[in-house]
């Protein structure tokens, strides 16, 4: 399987078109912008994620480690 390098870094990952600016942050391994706060949001761009796969295999996928409460809200 080929796959195609990553745009430049001053270009944003796709997952940002759809997040809200205040979930937009640095991508924690190339600081591309990328959707990293808030619900479904990753600290790794789509490409760093993949290379973090390559690394680790298929099973490496982001862990939230916010609690959860009795009452359901996260803390």
């Amino acid at each position: 399987m080929t796959s195609t390098p990553p745009p430049p870094i001053s270009e944003p990952d796709p997952s940002t078109f759809t997040a809200s600016s205040s979930h937009v942050g640095p991508c924690s391994g190339c600081q591309r912008p990328t959707h990293k706060y808030g619900s479904g949001g990753l600290p790794l761009c789509q490409w760093c994620l993949a290379a973090a796969r390559d690394n680790w295999g298929p099973a490496v996928r982001f862990t939230s480690t916010r609690t959860q409460g009795g009452d359901g809200r996260t803390r």
